[in-house]
């Protein structure tokens, strides 16, 4: 029996991609489903983001993208960190294309060039000319869903540097960027975290037309009573100041839900309650306000509980949260609906 379910809505994400394509208004879609897709399934989500009409999928690493590659056999898949020289001849092999960000371009395999704009992490400070294998011009931004003037620094750079070769694929934009810059949209943005209905900007994702599609669901394992002066958890961090039922959800860091997120609401019997006390490995606690029985149903993401809200009380960000979640056959239970 799983001591939590994660249910994963296909409806949602495709939903949410074409929320993306009505945004980018022509440019194409291009899927970041590295990160296990962000804790949601990449293969899942790759398969309802096609659908959908994304035109590539985006990953961090060779291996991310050999398994996406197992699964569709026909799709774009793009590796955007960087690629060790013995990895080369398998992208090649796989039909991959690449990222160029440093030291010699690949051969024989589609390129992206990446240049720094003012990320100040992986890319070149100079785009060289563009030779045979080069498909795409690409750079990151650093603060699009938080600083407006260097997020046109950025694109005002990136456009000048590459408009002798407007030719090539030009990608800039991620999901902030795509929501809020239309000069940045280009011929494809990269968009990740709004796929997965977050917000990039830390809001209510339905303020940009965005459907949650995670779910976390757990039930009451043991409720007990304080008494005044008693406390639950390590570091006795709750200490009852009046007669005070608690109930232990069966759910803790190793699957996770954090450490810091003591203070976050979850909802049980259809009410939002308080997580009390230490947050431990495998348990946490939540302060009742009467006795309910065991196996009552707990939400812990979903019903209105958003990702963003725990991301604000473990002073986060959502992208953190969904990545850290454990849906190991071992520790939880996973379900895909449409």
């Amino acid at each position: 029996m799983a001591r939590s379910v994660f249910t994963l809505d296909l409806g949602a994400i495709r939903h949410n991609a074409r929320a993306l394509l009505r945004a980018l208004d022509g440019a194409e879609l291009w899927a970041v489903v590295k990160a296990d897709g962000y804790g949601h399934g990449a293969t899942d989500v790759a398969g309802a983001v096609l659908e959908a009409g994304a035109a590539m999928l985006c990953v961090a690493t060779a291996p991310e993208a050999l398994a996406l590659r197992r699964a569709f056999p026909s799709a774009k898949v793009l590796v955007m960190g960087p690629t060790r020289a013995d990895e080369v001849g398998v992208a090649r092999e796989a039909a991959l294309e690449l990222v160029a960000a440093a030291g010699p371009i690949p051969e024989g395999v589609p390129v992206h060039l990446k240049l720094d704009t003012g990320m100040g992490r992986w890319g070149l400070g100079e785009l060289p000319a563009p030779g045979r294998e080069v498909v795409g011009l690409m750079s990151h931004f650093a603060s699009a869903d938080a600083d407006a003037a260097f997020t046109e620094l950025q694109t005002t750079r990136f456009l000048e540097a590459t408009a002798p070769y407007s030719h090539l694929t030009r990608h800039l934009a991620n999901s902030a960027g795509a929501l809020r810059f239309p000069k940045a949209r280009l011929d494809a943005a990269r968009c990740g975290i709004a796929l997965y209905g977050i917000s990039p900007f830390g809001t209510d994702p339905a303020e940009d037309g965005l459907r949650p599609a995670l779910r976390w669901q757990s039930e009451l394992a043991h409720v007990r009573l304080l008494e005044p002066g008693e406390s639950t958890g390590y570091g006795r961090r709750f200490v009852a100041a009046r007669p005070t039922w608690i109930g232990l959800v069966p759910v803790g860091y190793a699957d996770g839900f954090r450490r810091d997120l003591t203070g976050t609401e979850v909802i049980v019997d259809g009410e939002r309650r308080r997580v009390v006390g230490a947050v431990s490995m495998d348990v946490f606690a939540v302060e009742l306000d009467r006795e309910l029985p065991p196996g009552t149903p707990i939400t812990l993401l979903g019903d209105g509980i958003l990702v963003e809200e725990h991301a604000r009380v473990a002073k986060t960000i959502g992208y953190e949260i969904v990545c850290g979640l454990n849906t190991r056959i071992t520790r939880a239970g996973r379900e895909v609906v449409e």
